[in-house]
């Protein structure tokens, strides 16, 4: 097999913004939890397709923890970039972060990590560039993304150890 070549980070960095609209919120006037993954899902994917330059689908979201409401009339802007990649998977890393366009104040509102899977015409999972971390900011998440993955293996591991124990269905726990 040849080597795989890589790619910058940068070349497949995305950002968008959307204001949040009534719509898109709850009666508390903040923005549903599903509207925000939405758009973090989408910014995902569209850093996933410049990396890959294929299709990829999302395979995994990471925990997500809402650090506090977003709220109509605020802009929501998510910054999507690739952190690792693995053979035919990658971790994208989206910072959610609302802007109140009154007073101008930017707050971070949410970290989220994905993983997607580069896909050809018959939905298998295909070979993609290597990513090359330019800057000691994108080796840190590198390095972060690597422990990470690390660590869903394992996971996944420990599920299918415990699915074969119990027969297929989930453990019993007393309480």
């Amino acid at each position: 097999m040849t080597d795989r070549p890589s790619r910058p980070v940068a070349a497949s960095q995305h950002e968008t913004s959307e204001l949040i609209m009534p719509h898109d919120a709850n009666i508390l006037g903040h923005a549903f939890g599903g509207a925000i993954m939405a758009m973090v899902d989408k910014a995902a994917a569209v850093s996933a397709f410049r990396h890959a330059r294929t299709a990829c689908v999302t395979a995994s979201i990471d925990r997500v923890d809402f650090r506090e409401p977003i709220h109509v009339g605020d802009l929501v802007t998510c910054k999507a970039s690739v952190n690792f990649v693995g053979t035919t998977s990658m971790e994208i890393g989206v910072r959610v972060e609302a802007e109140d366009l009154i007073n101008g104040t930017r707050r971070h509102t949410n970290t989220c990590y994905l993983t997607f899977v580069a896909i050809d015409r018959n939905g298998r999972p295909v070979p993609i560039a290597k990513v090359d971390p330019e800057t000691d900011e994108q080796q840190r998440r590198y390095d972060a993304a690597q422990a990470r993955r690390r660590r869903r293996l394992e996971e996944r591991q420990d599920e299918a150890r415990t699915t074969n124990e119990t027969g297929g269905s989930a453990p019993v726990r007393s309480m």
